[in-house]
């Protein structure tokens, strides 16, 4: 198969390639174009021109186009979940690469649905004042690896919802799946010419991005060094951002909760792609009185789950995307080792090509080791003792990150008290990582800027212009 860049709605090659790598195996899976900065003005020079027609487009157009690509995404799900699974890893079963497609067809449906409007501020004798929400412009958005697909989708379908016109820039770890998504469209005849682009590129095209003139907004999801970079270089043009950037979230066990019911939900919130999630749960609080039979309840839970190649059908943990993130889990685990912790289960560097990595319970892990203290964007969980509940909320709240933490207790209203002291962007209760089209999500502190999802997150894609009628 072979992958193309699109830009004005044309299939476009480029002289330069890489290599994109099937992280189960360590194989070469294809060669990817390389764009070059050159192809990045092009796709936004079409996007610019695209833009005032679309914006103009009538709403119930647009609405049309969105159900479209849903019906389109639909009919290629098998083939788009392969592409994830090969690229990215995730598996076939479980919430996997096809759970991922399925996302992204609901999202696109529920952002279908969604409506700024325009809002009546006053209307007298004497005047009328009306709030309009206009489509911010050229959006770029830039995905990661860990849900390519998901988050391209995240981005993308407010963005055409709300007017904007888009050029998309996805991970060189992940390109592909978003290549054939847009290629799909294009050649469906769904969207005008130069209103959805793609390119790849190296950071020389992501830094363009952040500094281009005639770019109006940028949706970023990714690390908080990052995010940082392109706020900096965004800060010339005044651009819009979206930023949903690096978390660390912590989950607090209240003293006395029987957690043997709930090791599913603790299991998914936390080793859900393999850990690979924004929103995992990845710091666990456990009372001194429940500590030993929360982690061996765990080490046994997380036994008796297959880690494998994800094109395997009864994989329900598949490998790490990369080689940078496999590298940094080794190194984690091995630093946490080194340090005294126990390692309950896993933590064994594996034999093989591929970024295969054990699902990894750590106990006595203290605040200050490098593996409670940073994200570590993997299956590994550290599970940390307390004696005291506010000792542990604050605890839990220490790090410059906020995007989601959690609460379990047998009481959901006391859990919910505790939750409620968890500075984060979402607070669960009995469950972690639970999303949803109509809810909004964003992070606080350093988790990012702005929210997405429902029509908080459609508003992010617009500008408030007053109309203001003397009668």
């Amino acid at each position: 198969m072979t992958y193309s860049l699109t830009i004005d709605g044309k299939a476009v090659e480029t002289r330069e390639t890489f290599d994109v790598v099937n992280p189960a195996t360590g194989d070469v899976l294809a060669a990817c174009p390389q764009a070059s900065v050159a192809d990045l003005d092009r796709a936004v020079a079409a996007a610019r021109r695209a833009f005032p027609g679309w914006a103009a487009k009538p709403d119930a157009d647009r609405q049309d186009a969105l159900g479209k690509i849903a019906d389109l995404i639909e009919a290629h799900q098998d083939e788009l979940a392969a592409l994830i699974t090969a690229e990215q890893g995730k598996p076939q079963a479980g919430p996997g690469a096809p759970f991922e497609v399925g996302g992204c067809v609901a999202w696109t449906r529920v952002t279908q649905g969604l409506s700024t409007g325009s809002e009546v501020l006053i209307d007298n004798d004497e005047e009328r004042v009306e709030l309009i929400r206009e489509p911010v412009g050229v959006v770029a958005s830039i995905t990661p690896w860990n849900w390519p697909l998901m988050i391209a989708v995240w981005h993308v379908m407010p963005a055409l919802r709300a007017g904007c016109t888009v050029v998309m820039k996805p991970s060189p770890h992940t390109p592909l799946s978003t290549l054939k998504l847009v290629q799909l469209i294009d050649e469906a005849g769904i969207l005008p010419a130069g209103v959805l682009n793609v390119v790849t590129g190296d950071a020389e095209v992501g830094d363009r991005i952040s500094s281009h003139p005639d770019i109006d907004k940028i949706a970023f999801t990714g690390s908080i060094a990052t995010g940082r970079r392109i706020m900096e270089r965004a800060g010339s043009t005044l651009k819009r951002l979206t930023l949903e950037l690096g978390g660390n979230d912590a989950g607090i066990v209240l003293p006395g909760t029987d957690m043997s019911k709930r090791m599913e939900d603790l299991f998914w919130g936390s080793f859900i792609n393999a850990g690979q999630t924004c929103s995992c749960l990845k710091r666990l609080y456990v009372h001194d009185d429940d500590y030993d039979a929360v982690c061996e309840g765990l080490a046994e839970f997380v036994g008796g789950i297959k880690v494998g190649n994800g094109a395997e059908p009864d994989t329900l943990i598949g490998p790490l995307s990369n080689k940078m993130q496999f590298d940094k889990i080794v190194d984690l685990v091995e630093n946490v080792r080194a340090r005294g912790a126990r390692i309950l289960t896993g933590g064994e560097k594996p034999n093989g090509k591929g970024y295969i990595y054990p699902l990894t319970i750590i106990a006595d892990a203290t605040d200050d080791m490098r593996v409670v203290a940073e994200e570590q964007f993997g299956p590994v969980l550290p599970v940390i003792r307390y004696s005291n509940l506010d000792d542990a909320i604050a605890r839990a709240n220490a790090l410059e990150v906020g995007l989601g933490a959690s609460a379990w207790g047998d009481d959901p209203e006391e859990a919910a008290k505790v939750a409620r002291k968890l500075v984060a962007g979402t607070r669960w209760v009995n469950r972690h990582g639970v999303l949803n089209p109509t809810v909004p999500m964003g992070g606080v502190k350093q988790s990012g800027i702005g929210v997405e999802f429902g029509e908080e997150g459609l508003r992010e894609y617009t500008t408030v212009q007053i109309l203001s009628v003397a009668k």
